[in-house]
């Protein structure tokens, strides 16, 4: 197959997700509003800065990550079994979902995403500590055994225990790489539901990052991973031209922590993990400021930023929601550049 199919099939593949996603969101929308799927709000005590910044949004449902995922498990699925029980070679060359590349994000995309459904249905009902869903150390434990299994795929599956280091080369990790994997996994899930607190931030920052590791992915000639981001690129952009500021929906962890799981894993699948400080700068830098204000609070007794995650902070200086999103996305573009140049760069070395 030529360069030109891949790059075809991919687009193909984006823009066929991309309708389907906009097909079904009437359907979604309207049942989402009918059964009132809000998310409940932090209240006034507990968090005073926040509930005063976002009690408009009482009323905007959440869980419209279904939109995404379930996309993207049809869609992968679909050219499978037409590639399978069928002779027309158009879906034979149209398959992408693959034991080495594929398999893996998909399952774990499905799996994390019923998690975080079953967390944001708790949160819904009101069920739970703080005002509704699982518990910190609950969700933990089970995203931790989300990439548990993903580690075992990794490492008695495909015999995978290598890193590999920028301009440094590659190393054997042995057990080791089940603990990094673990904790990468983990670390990007979290971040990403951190960085999912504004209209539109989340959505437009993982569009970045998928369209940045599609990127590697293709120089890498893993181009089943590559038709893989281009379903989840095709449909978050359906989603984000409702999800941008004023929101129709949220996408709810069953979004944000099932593509943050998805995300950490193709940063793993690419070998190119550490450049996830980079092309996931926002994603990082959120989890930081959460970090750094914890630390501040039980050590000094005070805190440094005003609210966290840090896209609160610049709303409670009086930042306007759009222009935090939006700055946040440049500077999403800026570092997802820079980690392409540090991967391009060592392809010419």
């Amino acid at each position: 197959m030529s360069l030109t199919f891949y790059i075809t099939k991919f687009l193909i593949i984006s823009g066929l997700a991309f309708i389907l996603s906009f097909i079904w969101v009437p359907f979604l929308d309207k049942f989402l509003h009918q059964h009132k799927l809000v998310k409940q709000i932090r209240s006034s005590s507990s968090a005073p800065i926040f509930y005063n910044l976002h009690k408009n949004k009482k009323e905007t449902p959440t869980s419209a990550g279904l939109l995404i995922w379930l996309t993207v498990a049809i869609l992968t699925l679909l050219f499978y079994f037409l590639s399978r029980f069928t002779d027309i070679d158009f879906f034979k060359s149209f398959n992408f979902l693959s034991r080495g590349e594929t398999f893996l994000p998909l399952g774990a995309l499905v799996a994390s995403a019923l998690v975080g459904l079953v967390d944001d249905l708790l949160n819904i009902k009101g069920i739970g500590p703080n005002g509704g869903g699982l518990k910190v150390r609950h969700r933990l434990i089970l995203y931790t055994l989300i990439a548990l299994f993903g580690a075992w795929w990794f490492y008695f599956k495909l015999d995978w225990d290598i890193i590999r280091i920028p301009f440094i080369g590659t190393f054997n990790l042995g057990l080791w790489y089940v603990l990094l994997f673990v904790f990468i996994i983990v670390a990007t899930s979290f971040s990403v539901n951190e960085t999912d607190g504004l209209d539109g931030l989340a959505g437009g920052v993982l569009l970045i990052c998928f369209g940045a590791y599609a990127i590697i992915s293709f120089f890498q000639g893993r181009y089943d991973l590559v038709c893989f981001c281009g379903a989840i690129i095709g449909s978050l952009t359906a989603f984000l031209w409702f999800n941008i500021y004023p929101a129709r929906f949220f996408m709810g962890d069953t979004g944000a922590m099932s593509l943050g799981v998805v995300l950490g894993i193709i940063a793993m699948l690419t070998n190119e993990f550490l450049l996830l400080p980079f092309i996931g700068f926002i994603l990082a830098f959120e989890s930081l400021s959460v970090v750094i204000q914890v630390l501040s609070k039980k050590i000094r007794k005070k805190k440094i930023f005003l609210s966290t995650p840090i896209h609160h902070h610049f709303e409670a200086i009086g930042w306007p929601e759009p222009k935090v999103v939006m700055r946040f996305w440049l500077i999403s573009v800026v570092g997802a550049g820079a980690g392409l140049i540090i991967f391009l760069l060592e392809q010419l070395l």
